[in-house]
């Protein structure tokens, strides 16, 4: 077992990964996540070893890790719901499931004949697929039923001495920022399944609220001129007010949103804050629209994220995958006596969206 701490010369550490890759080897590797473990994704005896390595696993497959779209199209059949994801959302902490072409073998192909891919947000391994050229494995380090690995120290502290044999390589950046496990989409039926700890709470909160409006939606259009129709009848332009959004990627939240702006008068073109957190946009009398995306924040993230900011200078604040925080969103509400409506965008087709209304 080789343990090499990285610095700024990466080509070293890029040329031995690959040998050790094409030798059917084990590496121990960095990712936006966590500390991964990879095996070339097509060698059937270096997936056997790496099961070995990770103990009892049952029927649960194994992802992959690629460089791009391109080379996920090789192995996984991409409908437009993923596409849509690679596209707007990866590189990322984010497990795509497809439907396998029938060129891997499992554990990295399901029962159901799916396969689950990751593009890690990770430069070093970004570079290292795409020299190698095809998949690598994309399971964290640890033994199964073991917590998330994010030293490395740590990691071989909890390894039995069997399991560090067959290591390879460790590629060693340090203690990595504990971020949650990626999330995993399931698109195999051109629909979105995903399931957040957040959404449950969002959902069971809903119930409670009174519903103002349900509308089915066929198009981004109407799905725009629902948010300019709720924003005049619901709004009031000079008072801040908060609209929490919940629904899967594409269903139609910023959509909505440039509705609302459109009401309000704001003069800018209102785009996704995925990577930016918040977009502000000025109108009216010395007006701000706020416009936040929590997807890429972290558990203690949200107090810095300027929320509170923008509440407090009673801005209207739009807030897409407000389900995540909602708990924190909605006291944040009730302590600043701010009224919270909640929207709830789900797919019925590709193209069709119900959008319902609640009072919150």
């Amino acid at each position: 077992m080789e343990r090499i701490i990285v610095n700024n010369n990466t080509k070293d550490i890029v040329k031995k990964t690959i040998k050790i890759l094409n030798n059917g080897g084990i590496i121990i590797y960095p990712t936006e996540t966590c500390y991964g473990i990879g095996v070339d994704a097509t060698n059937t005896k270096a997936l056997k070893k790496l099961l070995t390595y990770k103990k009892f696993r049952g029927s649960k497959p194994i992802s992959i890790a690629v460089s791009d779209q391109e080379m996920a199209s090789k192995y996984v059949e991409i409908n437009d719901m993923g596409e849509n994801i690679y596209k707007n959302y990866l590189p990322g902490p984010i497990t795509v499931v497809s439907i396998s072409k029938g060129i891997l073998q499992p554990p990295v192909v399901s029962q159901q004949g799916t396969v689950g891919v990751r593009i890690p947000d990770y430069p070093l391994m970004l570079e290292i697929l795409k020299e190698y050229g095809k998949p690598i494995t994309a399971t964290s380090a640890n033994m199964s039923y073991r917590s998330a690995p994010y030293d490395i120290d740590k990691l071989l502290e909890q390894l039995p001495e069997k399991s560090k044999k067959l290591i390879d390589l460790i590629i060693d950046v340090g203690e990595l920022p504990k971020n949650p496990p990626s999330t995993v989409l399931d698109t195999t039926l051109n629909t979105l399944s995903v399931l957040r700890e957040g959404k449950l709470k969002f959902e069971e909160a809903i119930i409670k609220n009174k519903k103002l409006l349900t509308k089915i939606t066929d198009t981004p259009e109407q799905t725009t001129d629902l948010g300019y129709e709720f924003s005049k009848e619901y709004m009031d332009s000079d008072k801040p007010i908060v609209v929490a959004l919940s629904g899967e990627l594409g269903a139609g939240k910023t959509q909505f949103t440039k509705g609302i702006g459109k009401q309000l008068g704001v003069k800018e073109i209102i785009n996704s804050p995925t990577y930016t957190i918040i977009n502000e946009y000025p109108y009216g009398d010395n007006k701000t629209l706020a416009h936040m995306d929590t997807w890429r924040l972290m558990d203690d993230e949200l107090e810095k994220s300027g929320l509170i900011e923008n509440l407090e200078s009673k801005n209207i604040v739009v807030i897409e995958w407000a389900d995540k925080f909602y708990q924190e969103i909605k006291s944040l509400c009730d302590n600043m006596d701010i009224p919270i409506y909640n929207i709830k965008f789900t797919y019925i087709s590709l193209d069709k969206r119900e959008i319902t209304i609640y009072e919150g």
